[in-house]
């Protein structure tokens, strides 16, 4: 018995399916340790089977160009998609860390920070409302389908930034900086609230130590920070599925805009 393989088929396969692992080793929410490693290789090559011939076409449907080249030339293709691949999920990571540096910002103005513990998801130390922050982004995003907003949006990647391409080094550094400015402007968008009212009660037992020198300000400032930030930390959580769905349209947009 005789079996024949489409030599194309098996490279654009291959390449494709390397870009889509490096993407989903750094981009949420594939990167938690949640996503076994044998489930992201399985889905990777799931999804790369399915947007081969998709991939294929883009880089003109020469079959099997790069391994008639040789074994060497071959290793560099591969090379240069978990670097595209990282690249993106890079990106995509620094547009969703919005979230969590809100969550962050109210650690550090409501108390918080002091309470560090592990965070599984993460594999880092987090505090209360950086982990809560996190999680509830994650469940958000997988509960209005974002993650197949960003999966369609890595698929239509193939057309922007072909197989045999590499990245764009200057639309690159621009999304980056670009990327790094609307971090603290959205992370400051969804915990700007909170925190202004954190900042004023600081104020304003600083004066009250100025008053009265005899009342041990910083012994109420804890349990009154606390209680504020519990209270009105509704406030900054209402607006997170409408966070998450602009958040999710800029990932797609940076997924594509890289090559432009």
């Amino acid at each position: 018995m005789n079996f024949t393989f489409d030599l194309g088929l098996v490279e654009t396969t291959m390449l494709a399916g390397v870009r889509l692992v490096a993407f989903f080793v750094v981009a949420p929410p594939f990167n938690v340790s949640a996503f076994p490693a044998p489930v992201k290789v399985a889905i990777a090559l799931g999804i790369a089977l399915v947007a081969g011939p998709r991939a294929s076409a883009a880089t003109g449907g020469i079959p099997g160009a790069m391994l008639a080249d040789g074994t060497l030339h071959f290793v560099g293709a591969l090379v240069l998609q978990i670097v595209v691949g990282l690249a993106l999920g890079f990106l995509v990571k620094l547009v969703f860390a919005a979230v969590q540096t809100a969550g962050s910002f109210i650690d550090v103005f409501g108390g918080f920070q002091l309470a560090q513990g592990y965070d599984p998801m993460s594999g880092g130390q987090e505090a209360v409302f950086g982990k809560f922050y996190n999680l509830a982004a994650l469940a958000l995003l997988f509960a209005s389908d974002g993650h197949q907003l960003v999966l369609a949006g890595l698929v239509r990647s193939f057309d922007a930034l072909p197989l045999t391409e590499g990245l764009n080094m200057d639309a690159l550094a621009q999304l980056l900086t670009s990327g790094l400015a609307q971090l603290m402007v959205s992370a400051l968008q969804i915990a700007g609230p909170l925190v202004v009212v954190l900042f004023l009660a600081d104020v304003g037992l600083g004066l009250l130590t100025r008053v009265a020198p005899a009342l041990n300000a910083f012994a109420l400032g804890f349990p009154l920070k606390i209680f504020l930030t519990l209270s009105l930390g509704s406030i900054a959580f209402l607006t997170l599925p409408k966070v998450i769905g602009s958040l999710t349209e800029r990932a797609v947009e940076i997924l594509l805009g890289v090559t432009s």
